[in-house]
């Protein structure tokens, strides 16, 4: 009996099969793909549609298995979280009632902590996994009584992130305490404003705490490979979801357990961690240095000639993802250096960007959305599209440019205008008319 009738249903959505909902199969754990960066409708600037039915359908439209709750510090969107899910495989959640039943949730938060140290002020955003609904009650209680923790989904806090961590801790040793977006300017442990120079300089004697971080969208794995302080953490990537739609944009793979702590132990020791899935680093709307107001956008070695400000205004440039990375990459690691076993990496153009580069339309259109919707169901799920499905067999659902354009994209084959500064990068597939 083959692999596929022994493990229905099953469906393929890159590097080999993968199933439609946990399960073991033959002794062999299964890829499955989760995004846990996410957040709810309770957080400023996101989709009303951000609640767990609709997060749970788009979840698996898009392909993952697993997605993170976002916004566990909210007093409401907790009461919500109860009232839709329910406790499943070890410190997993799923939807009452059947609903979406492949779907699994893990309570995850993202915290913005704001301190000055060495007096300088620091802006660091922190995404927090917890094992239970009862562990984020009571962090949300300590948080409390630091601030308002009702004003947003996404709380601001008056609190040194070392302390954050030391509160998690205290609450839930088994925390999954990862630093977000890890170089976006304002909000980031190594970001250009926050500017420290490793995990150390920030988290002190708790950085032993910390095994994971998030690389953001402007930046990717070989980026990251060329730092040496990073070396010893898992590096994972998430979409940073504002919107249902644009879950899975960036995910991380893994191949263990359904289980808080197998996903703990994944990002600890490696075992069960795959890779990730990126977005584009030109795409990401903080790669290049930048200003915004005066349409400037520079390579890191431009704006050196510059002297760091813009040459339209005179005023200070925000330094970009890329400049960043280049200011804390060692000599003896120049770009295209990997280590020895590194997780693999695929870099993807989320499927409606893709459809509207095809089109010449906007990806919010009418007729984007419909041929998205036609492609969805004809093959299951975007991450199958994107990473899987012969060219051929898209050919007859959406025509030879959008089948071509997905060869394009899986082979790297763009052309890139790098975002910079809050704006998105520009991407262009050649060749893919007709």
């Amino acid at each position: 009996m083959s692999l596929q009738e022994i493990c229905l249903p099953l469906l393929n959505i890159g590097n080999g099969v993968r199933i439609l909902d946990f399960n073991y199969c033959g002794g062999l754990t299964l890829e499955f793909c989760a995004d846990l960066h996410l957040h709810s409708h309770y957080s400023m600037a996101t989709s009303k549609d951000c609640t767990p039915p609709v997060l749970a359908q788009w979840a698996q439209r898009k392909g993952l298995k697993l997605i993170g709750t976002g916004d566990f510090a909210h007093p409401g969107w907790r009461q919500e979280l109860r009232d839709w899910l329910e406790p499943t495989e070890d410190g997993l959640y799923r939807l009452k009632g059947g609903l979406s039943p492949a779907i699994r949730f893990v309570v995850t938060g993202e915290i913005n902590t704001v301190f000055k140290r060495d007096d300088q002020t620091r802006k660091v955003h922190s995404l927090v996994a917890l094992p239970s609904l009862e562990a984020a009650d009571q962090i949300a209680d300590q948080l409390g009584r630091i601030g308002n923790i009702a004003a947003d989904g996404r709380p601001v806090l008056k609190l040194d992130c070392h302390d954050l961590l030391a509160i998690c801790l205290d609450a839930c040793p088994e925390v999954i305490f990862v630093p977000a977006h890890i170089w976006t300017p304002h909000y980031s442990v190594l970001g250009s404003f926050s500017r420290f120079n490793s995990m150390e300089e920030c988290f002190g004697d708790l950085t032993q705490y910390i095994f994971a971080a998030e690389t953001g969208l402007s930046s990717d794995p070989p980026m990251n490979w060329r730092v040496p302080v990073l070396d010893r953490f898992t590096l994972v990537s998430n979409s940073d979801a504002h919107s249902p739609r644009k879950l899975a944009r960036e995910a991380s793979v893994f191949a263990c357990d359904p289980a808080y702590g197998s996903l703990l132990n994944a990002l600890e020791t490696g075992d069960g961690f795959m890779g990730t899935i990126e977005f584009y680093p030109e795409e990401g709307k903080y790669h290049y240095d930048g200003h915004r107001k005066c349409g400037v956008a520079l390579h890191p070695r431009d704006t050196n000639e510059y002297g760091g400000r813009c040459p339209v205004c005179g005023k200070k440039l925000t330094v970009g993802v890329l400049h960043r990375v280049e200011s804390l990459t060692d000599k003896d690691r120049p770009p295209g250096f990997a280590p020895r076993n590194a997780p693999r990496f695929e870099r993807l153009i989320p499927l409606a960007d893709l459809l509207a580069a095809v089109l010449g339309i906007g990806a919010q259109s009418k007729k984007v959305t419909a041929l998205y919707d036609d492609l969805v169901r004809a093959f299951e799920s975007e991450l199958a599209i994107l990473r899987e499905v012969a060219p051929e067999d898209i050919k007859r659902i959406a025509g030879s440019g959008v089948a071509m354009a997905v060869a394009r994209s899986r082979a790297g084959q763009l052309e890139v205008t790098p975002g910079f500064d809050g704006e998105y990068g520009r991407i262009m597939i050649t060749g893919s008319g007709g």
